[in-house]
């Protein structure tokens, strides 16, 4: 072989030793990959094998409260438009607009002075009539005793007593204008006629004012006490009558609207007469005595409603119940720290906690997390720090 030949075959072994250890390092990278991920796969499932850390709670015996919850409207007892009742300059706005007032306080006052004339005018007149009435009773009795001796005819004598008669209806309704002069002279007097809370002046001062103004002079809406008006399905109202009916108080909570905050304890007071029909519902009543007027008219708020107490129930956080196959579980913890499924009741849920009527009794272990990677049977570790503290934490009892 000449040596051109050999220089150009170099070259060319070069680029084949290349491209087989290119091959060789990528099929090695393949292998090692592949039983990288075999071997992860069979830690993991070594794992899953291993006992599963939860979080347990210890069934309490205790009081739990059987609540309806509703969305309710704050509604005061009474609203009222103050108008006044006779025509008339207004002379003085005696109120600030928001000032609290107390039923029988001046409001507002219109000018007394017409009513002042009338009244004297009327005052007056029944003095007229009362002297008319004394001469025509005078003259009376003397024509009885000439009418006894016939010196003079009945007919003059009945003519008379149809004269007393007139004089005495007169000062009958002298007396009547004088009492319709001073109720007017009262009215010029604007008060209140129930304690509350004033709204905007509809009118200022130095108006004239009219019975037929329609927006009055001002509203008063009572604040203490104040209700609320809310609706409950029609399924609840069986129990409800049952607890008024054997004379129960049951207990009303105003929170606000997102249910973090109490504004007021109150007591329900009335059940409306019928059912919706169109959204089978009833209107219920709550009064409360509002001191602090956390509570303001045509507030939105939310409704707890407390029906009854089950007292003596075994009570679980919710965060335990399960559902699935069977129906409603939970997991409960056994002596060797396997788990099995235990099929439950549910009574009414509290707050985080629920009563359980059936399937569990106080004292049971269950697991309130980490259950949805458990079975029945399975093994299970309980940290040493969740010994301490978890029924307290979730055991639900209450004092009462």
């Amino acid at each position: 072989m000449s040596d051109l030949e050999e220089i150009d075959s170099k070259p060319k072994s070069r680029h084949r030793l290349v491209w087989i250890v290119l091959v060789a390092v990528v099929l090695l990278a393949l292998i090692w990959v592949s039983t990288s991920s075999n071997s992860q796969s069979s830690k993991g499932r070594r794992g899953n094998n291993g006992p599963m850390p939860v979080v347990a709670a210890i069934a309490q015996k205790g009081d739990i409260d059987v609540i309806r919850n509703a969305l309710g409207t704050v509604t005061p007892l009474a609203n009222v438009t103050v108008r006044t009742q006779i025509s008339g300059q207004l002379v003085q706005v005696a109120f600030q607009e928001g000032q609290m007032v107390q039923a029988g306080d001046l409001l507002a006052e219109v000018d007394p002075r017409p009513y002042q004339l009338a009244l004297e005018q009327a005052e007056g007149a029944l003095a007229r009539d009362t002297a008319l009435l004394k001469d025509a009773q005078l003259n009376l009795g003397r024509y009885r005793k000439l009418v006894a001796e016939d010196s003079i005819s009945k007919q003059q004598y009945n003519t008379q007593e149809s004269l007393v008669a007139q004089d005495e209806g007169n000062v009958r309704s002298d007396q009547g204008q004088i009492d319709t002069a001073k109720l007017n002279l009262a009215y010029c007097h604007i008060t209140a006629p129930l304690a509350g809370r004033v709204g905007l002046r509809q009118v200022d001062q130095g108006n004239y004012v009219k019975v037929s103004d329609a927006n009055g002079i001002v509203t008063i809406t009572q604040l203490q006490p104040i209700t609320s008006i809310f609706t409950l399905p029609e399924d609840d109202l069986p129990a409800i009558m049952k607890r008024l009916n054997d004379g129960a108080e049951l207990q009303a909570t105003a929170l606000d609207r997102r249910q973090s905050a109490k504004l007021a304890t109150g007591k329900l007071i009335s059940v409306d007469n019928q059912i919706d029909t169109a959204t089978g519902t009833v209107k219920l009543r709550a009064q409360f005595d509002n001191q602090d007027t956390s509570l303001f008219p045509n507030q939105f708020v939310n409704i707890e409603l407390r029906v009854d107490t089950l007292h003596d129930a075994t009570i679980i956080p919710s965060a335990a119940i399960q559902r699935g196959n069977p129906a409603t579980f939970v997991y409960v913890i056994n002596s060797d720290n396997t788990v099995k499924v235990q099929a439950v009741k549910l009574g009414p849920a509290q707050g985080d906690n629920i009563a359980i009527t059936d399937g569990l009794s106080p004292g049971d272990k269950v697991v309130v997390d980490g259950a949805d990677k458990l079975r029945d049977g399975a093994k299970i570790t309980l940290p040493q720090e969740q010994h301490s503290g978890v029924s307290n934490q979730h055991s639900g009892k209450r004092k009462k």
